[in-house]
């Protein structure tokens, strides 16, 4: 059961992170310093993506990387 919720929980935040990572490559794509701040600092890069990310399935990715991570650390720590 431990293998199976770690496993779970792995895929779950592998598919967060990289979704984080096509939001950051957009932000470095937009504008160099955007991309910096967005990796120095998490809380712009959520900005980013929320406000400034333009993509055919923005919400999608969006809503996969906040639920995404958020589920995958939140399982891997029970």
């Amino acid at each position: 059961m431990d293998l199976i919720q770690g496993l779970v929980g792995l895929v779950f935040a592998l598919i967060g992170f990289v979704c984080w990572i096509i939001i950051l490559i957009d932000a470095f794509k937009d504008e160099i310093w955007k991309g910096i701040v967005g990796l120095l600092c998490g809380l712009y890069l959520l900005y980013y993506a929320l406000f400034e990310f333009e993509h055919d399935n923005k919400w999608l990715i969006v809503l996969l990387a906040i639920f995404g991570s958020g589920i995958g650390v939140g399982i891997t720590r029970l």
